[in-house]
């Protein structure tokens, strides 16, 4: 599926860097703040939070202009993205507001809690002209747009299937405020499993059935670190899954997403014709990528090449298309159909049987080997 460009906004700027605001100051904020000020094609002008001083205070640790409330923000009328990183639970309300206010939109993952709610976002952004964005842009890292040239290549010849597991203890051994990745709309499927699965379909291209089981190890976990350390909460999401999938072009994936793990793993390993390939974690930007052949006892690494600045780069990205006129990589697009396949995912846990997929997903170009993000494109 080729993805159709939206066409500029009312009063869309045509050259020059692209303003940026965040909407969201918690942890994740700092990692977009240190990227996004470092690339001179976006400018951040402001940051926003329900929590004003907080905002507040992200903005002049970045030399960030201006900070406020979202509504304040929104109005700022040199802001064409606003980048969303809010919880999941208020990423539809938050995207909805940013559209309203004639602003393009990238979104933490997950688009939103539904499958209908990220429809909905993408309908009210084509009928207005502006364009939808998601993370994960992780997959636009050196480690996997490295991969992604290597398939192409057919290093490994024709892939045949994938392994991916993301396990570990859960986030609330470090997180000082876990709870949320315990509520509907996070939990390691949706938290995590974004990762995963974008990769994948960026690599194999949609999804068309899912089965999958899923189980709850504990009702109720411990804060581990921060100022309410020792504090237990309630878990309302499963916090093991494990679902087989199958792509519209021939692949089949299995995939293992838990935070009832004593012992961490991340891995992707895709198998094909002539060997085997295994990713780098697909919640990093770099390698090590690395090959094993049918009849090599060892595995081999592979050169890894690309970008590795860090969360962000799929705004950069937007950015620099909206300005070609061209599309984006990390679009709402393919976050709609990764939400769908996890909506199909819990759906199949539940009923236990297979869940047809009907959306598809855009074809991701690879990115050009000399793409720099802390290179000036958009004088």
């Amino acid at each position: 599926m080729t993805q159709i460009s939206p066409a500029p906004g009312p009063g869309a700027r045509t050259a020059g860097p692209v303003g940026v605001a965040l909407v969201g100051a918690g942890v994740i904020s700092t990692q977009y703040l240190t990227a996004l000020s470092a690339f001179p094609d976006v400018r951040v002008l402001a940051v926003a939070d329900l929590d004003v001083a907080r905002a507040r205070a992200a903005a002049d640790a970045h030399q960030v202009p201006q900070a406020g409330d979202v509504a304040s923000v929104l109005a700022i009328p040199e802001v064409e993205i606003v980048v969303n990183l809010t919880i999941p639970a208020a990423h539809a309300e938050v995207a909805a507001a940013a559209l309203a206010a004639g602003k393009h939109v990238y979104g933490e993952k997950p688009l939103a809690l539904a499958p209908a709610d990220g429809a909905k976002i993408l309908a009210e952004a084509q009928s207005r002209g502006l364009r939808v964005g998601s993370a994960p842009d992780t997959f636009l890292g050196a480690g996997l747009q490295s991969a992604a040239r290597a398939l192409a290549a057919g290093a490994i010849g024709e892939p045949v299937s994938a392994t991916a597991v993301t396990q570990g203890p859960g986030p609330e051994g470090w997180h000082p405020s876990p709870e949320f990745l315990y509520q509907y709309g996070a939990g390691p499927l949706f938290d995590i499993g974004p990762y995963y699965l974008t990769a994948l379909v960026a690599l194999f291209g949609p999804v068309t059935r899912v089965a999958a089981t899923a189980r709850q190890a504990r009702a109720r976990r411990v804060i581990g670190s921060g100022p309410r350390a020792g504090s237990e909460f309630t878990v309302d999401v499963p916090t093991h899954v494990h679902a087989l999938l199958d792509f519209a072009g021939g692949p089949s994936a299995s995939a293992t997403f838990s935070f009832d793990a004593s012992v961490p793993r991340r891995m992707i390993e895709i198998t094909g014709t002539e060997g085997t390939l295994s990713l780098p974690d697909p919640n990093t930007f770099d390698g090590p990528l690395r090959i094993r052949a049918f009849g090599e006892e060892e595995w081999r690494d592979l050169p890894v090449t690309g970008t590795t600045a860090g969360r962000g780069i799929g705004v950069l990205d937007l950015a620099r298309s909206i300005r070609g006129g061209t599309p984006h990589r990390a679009s709402g697009e393919l976050a709609q159909h990764v939400l769908e396949l996890m909506s199909g995912v819990t759906d199949s846990a539940e009923r236990h049987g297979f869940v047809e997929l009907a959306s598809g997903a855009p074809e991701v170009r690879i990115l050009p080997d000399d793409w720099d993000p802390v290179t000036a494109t958009l004088t």
